[in-house]
């Protein structure tokens, strides 16, 4: 249902070509449409979500690797008998 209704939405395409295409009345189409047009913003809303997820994981991941190379220079410079100051 989900790939029938991008389908219909996709440019150049009409909702007769696609009902004919799966062989399903044309105003199942437009009743699929009108039931599950908030699900679309909830879906839309839901992949900002995501990749803001995936943005905020990789920056995490980035932090971590950071804080986990300083920690070990630190620990070599101090094995050293170095000292440094932290800004």
């Amino acid at each position: 249902m989900i790939k029938i209704l991008a389908e219909a939405d996709l440019p150049g395409s009409s909702v007769s070509q696609v009902a004919r295409k799966y062989n399903i009345p044309s105003n199942t189409i437009y009743r699929w449409r009108q039931k599950y047009k908030s699900l679309s913003s909830e879906a839309k809303r839901l992949k900002v979500l995501e990749e803001e997820n995936l943005k905020l994981k990789k920056l995490l991941a980035e932090k971590g690797l950071r804080i986990q190379i300083f920690t070990e220079a630190l620990k070599k410079a101090s094995n050293k008998g170095a000292t440094y100051e932290l800004s």
